[in-house]
Formats: C-alpha cells, structure tokens, sequence
C-alpha cells in the first residue's frame, strides 16, 4: 500500500455496494403476512447512503423463520444480503443492559 492512499481507502466498507452508509431510524410497527391471521411486529431500519435513502423491514415470524424485505437502494437484493446490511446498521444503544439483581 502506498503512503499516499487515503485512510477512507483503507477503511473497510460497512456494507459493499453502499458509500458511507448510515441508519437514519430505526422503528417498530404492526405488520401481516400473506396468509398469516395474526398481526406481527417489524422493524424498518432506514437508510441513507451516496446511492440514495432506502430501508430494510425486518420480521421474525418463527424464532427460526426471518424476513427480510428491501424498500429504496435495498430493492431487489437477496435475503442473505439484506441480514448482513441490517446487522451491520442497526443503531448500537448508549444504555448500559438491564441488570437483574439476585434476591434472596
């Protein structure tokens, strides 16, 4: 590597195919599925980059059943695609985790 390569070259990409990548919001809402009778819940995870805004609607219908679905630059990728770039951008909480204290 050269000395004049720029750290933002040397960086790795938080997600590939997307430039500077950042969530925007992260929400909840009710949602149903195609042949589904209950009403779930999701996550949409929205998106800005240099390619343009999109989202990534995220279900858990079965602990070991997921949706993924891609809204904007997310259209059209894969499933397997959508999980790494929704893992990758979720917002990391500033809150220290829930302790529970040992009684008795």
């Amino acid at each position: 590597m050269s000395e004049d390569t720029t750290s933002a070259e040397r960086t790795p990409e938080i997600v590939p195919g997307l430039t500077n990548p950042r969530p925007l919001s992260l929400e909840r809402f009710p949602i149903r599925t195609r042949g589904g009778s209950v009403t779930q819940s999701a996550w949409r995870l929205s998106v800005t980059c240099g390619e343009g805004e999109g989202a990534i609607v995220f279900v858990e219908t079965l602990p070991e059943e997921t949706l993924y679905r891609g809204e904007g630059v997310f259209l059209g990728w894969p499933r397997e695609r959508l999980e790494v770039a929704y893992r990758a951008l979720l917002p990391v909480s500033d809150e220290r985790p829930l302790e529970m204290n040992q009684l008795g």
